[in-house]
């Protein structure tokens, strides 16, 4: 175990042993770190989706400037949130989604990080999810959309089919009508049309078998762009 990863583990020690494993399985199935490394220093950085808070964690340890806002719409997985690194002075968590973070704080952050939300909303809703995203973000802002690649390799199913057991079968995490998986020239597409400019595509699925893939994308400024 590497030394970033210790001690945000070390945040959920007190949990209940059901949700300390649930963590656990979190940190050793996504390569939250990688995402994590590529977050900008300091700033004031937005975690949506942010469930138990690992990630959030992650950031906070990794630059005490920083400022994590954790967000997520189950109040359960916010409480232990609270209880793990909302104890980080540089940590807040509150119930909500990224519509109600956007009508509050616009152009707030510096930096947006989502991993594994999208795939559980229906493919219809993903444009006005990051249409919200880019409403969080300054201009010249970062996202760090982490999600799993649509690429119909065997990966890919598998990471359906556990998805079905962790959310209908063992309600661990909520969905929003659907499971599914998209290609990267769509998600791409989906990010330019948001108004943000896809800056680097990493592939993150050796050593997984999930195909995680990771996208940084730029805010335009959204007048400019409009602007004839």
């Amino acid at each position: 175990m590497n030394a970033p990863l210790a001690p945000a583990l070390a945040l959920f020690s007190h949990l209940p042993p059901g949700e300390r494993f649930h963590v656990h399985a979190r940190a050793f199935s996504a390569p939250l770190e990688a995402v994590a490394a590529r977050v900008p220093p300091g700033g004031a950085v937005a975690d949506m989706g942010c469930g138990h808070g690992l990630l959030s964690a992650l950031l906070a340890l990794g630059d005490s400037r920083r400022i994590v806002h954790g967000v997520d719409p189950d109040p359960r997985k916010i409480e232990w949130a609270r209880q793990g690194p909302g104890r980080l002075p540089n940590v807040r968590t509150e119930v909500g989604t990224v519509e109600s973070l956007a009508e509050r704080l616009p152009g707030h952050f510096d930096a947006v990080v989502v991993c594994d939300v999208l795939y559980l909303l229906a493919v219809e809703r993903w444009p006005g999810f990051l249409r919200e995203v880019r409403r969080l973000l300054r201009p010249g802002g970062r996202l760090l959309l982490k999600e799993a690649e649509g690429d119909r390799s065997w990966k890919h199913f598998k990471c359906l089919a556990q998805e079905v057991v962790m959310v209908k079968l063992l309600g661990r995490t909520k969905a929003g009508g659907a499971l599914g998986l998209q290609p990267r020239d769509a998600v791409e597409a989906m990010l330019r049309q948001a108004h943000l400019t896809p800056l680097e595509t990493v592939v993150l699925g050796e050593g997984y078998s999930t195909p995680h893939i990771l996208y940084v994308a730029e805010a335009r400024d959204v007048g400019a762009a409009s602007a004839p």
